[in-house]
């Protein structure tokens, strides 16, 4: 049986998690963790990084596996982020800010989908490809082949012979 207590609405999509990572990868750590941990001030900035950007990397630092996992659960709760990548010491999170998608100049192109190019349709009682059928019709065309190499002594010599 499913528990719905775990189901979170606002999770991201795998496919829109995989374009996030992706738009992330040439991103720099914006804000750095240190021993301190979650102190105000790191909440506050990132806060102010989320507005401003939507998706940032974390830099933790001095801390173990399990200690950065739940340093990550405690930020996304806080600052109602969304979780995207946890490689090593870099969390990458994301948090979608409306106000950013209206100020983007090319907010309306990448929210448009491209279409893709149409399949060419092939006539009824059309011939397949002539190009194909010709090239594996008809005997191959002959290639004068390399004599494997002899050593010398070998050779049949090319000296003509003349009688004297």
């Amino acid at each position: 049986m499913n528990d719905s207590s775990s189901f979170d609405p606002r999770a991201l999509a795998p496919r829109r998690r995989k374009a996030l990572r992706a738009r992330a990868h040439a991103l720099d750590p914006v804000v750095m963790i240190g021993e301190a941990g979650l102190s105000p001030g790191v909440l506050a900035e990132l806060d102010r990084s989320l507005k401003n950007h939507e998706l940032i990397k974390i830099r933790v630092l001095g801390a173990n596996r399990g200690a950065r996992d739940t340093l990550l659960a405690e930020i996304c709760a806080q600052s109602g982020a969304q979780p995207v990548q946890h490689i090593g010491r870099m969390l990458v999170i994301f948090r979608e800010n409306p106000d950013l998608e209206s100020r983007r100049p090319d907010a309306k192109l990448s929210a448009r989908r491209i279409p893709r190019a149409p399949e060419r349709r092939k006539r009824p009682g059309a011939p397949e490809d002539k190009r194909r059928d010709a090239r594996r019709s008809g005997p191959r065309p002959s290639v004068p082949r390399r004599q494997p190499y002899q050593p010398a002594s070998r050779r049949k010599s090319r000296r003509i012979l003349t009688r004297t």
